[in-house]
């Protein structure tokens, strides 16, 4: 039986259609998905690629960060794991949390209030415990995202200004925020196009034939507005 759509998500999509029959060009597709926030508070915008690789193998597994030159707009908590010597540094630079012994205990005991979690190198040993905990939900400091390293105070500045890290799931999508509804069109499209040159730098060398399948924005309430994958083409 088909979902029944709410009033809003309804509204939203006549918009897009009225729009046209797309898929449209970045900057069109940026002002449309603001005019699809119809719900009452600030809205994420997301975006969607399917990547034309197989997950399965290892060699096809798409994962980064970029820093997002608007940043997200969401407040970011940020707990800095490492010994006494770096907190102090880790809390100037920004972080929300900074230990070691007790926020490892905290987290095996059910606290979950942050949203990334930094780590140097000296204390993965420590923390490799955390690993059933954290990793299926992306927490798990790993070198590959920034995240466990030596320059803490820089790991957290960039963060903090709006770095994401994102990685392929196993149907071969990539889906993130890259910005809030109240973003103007030209940071969403800007956000945007930082992610996409990421993502096209980081093509697998195995992958054979059409790398990104597909693009679309859309609010955290609304349907997608798919974008023209012409825009690869300035972006290379």
């Amino acid at each position: 039986m088909p979902k029944k759509r709410g009033k809003r998500y309804r509204q939203a999509l006549e918009i897009i259609q009225q729009a046209g029959d797309g898929p449209f060009a970045l900057e069109e597709a940026a002002e449309l998905v603001k005019k699809t926030a119809l719900a009452k508070f600030d809205e994420s915008v997301d975006i969607d690629v399917r990547l034309g690789v197989d997950p399965r193998h290892a060699d096809q597994m798409v994962r980064g960060t970029v820093a997002l030159p608007h940043g997200t707009g969401k407040k970011v908590r940020v707990l800095v794991l490492a010994d006494e010597g770096r907190w102090k540094e880790a809390l100037e630079a920004g972080a929300d949390y900074a230990g070691l012994d007790e926020y490892i205990d905290q987290i095996q005991n059910g606290w979950l209030e942050f949203d990334v979690v930094i780590a140097t190198p000296q204390v993965m040993s420590k923390i490799s415990r955390l690993g059933r905990i954290l990793g299926p939900r992306g927490l798990m400091p790993n070198p590959k995202s920034g995240t466990v390293t030596e320059n803490v105070a820089e790991a957290v500045r960039e963060v903090k200004a709006g770095r994401i890290d994102f990685r392929v799931d196993k149907t071969g999508n990539l889906h993130t925020a890259i910005g809030k509804a109240s973003f103007t069109s030209q940071q969403i499209r800007e956000n945007a196009e930082a992610f996409l040159r990421e993502v096209l730098r980081l093509r697998p060398p195995s992958v054979k034939g059409a790398y990104v399948r597909s693009i679309t924005l859309s609010t955290t309430m609304g349907p997608p507005v798919p974008v023209s994958l012409s825009v690869l083409n300035t972006l290379r």
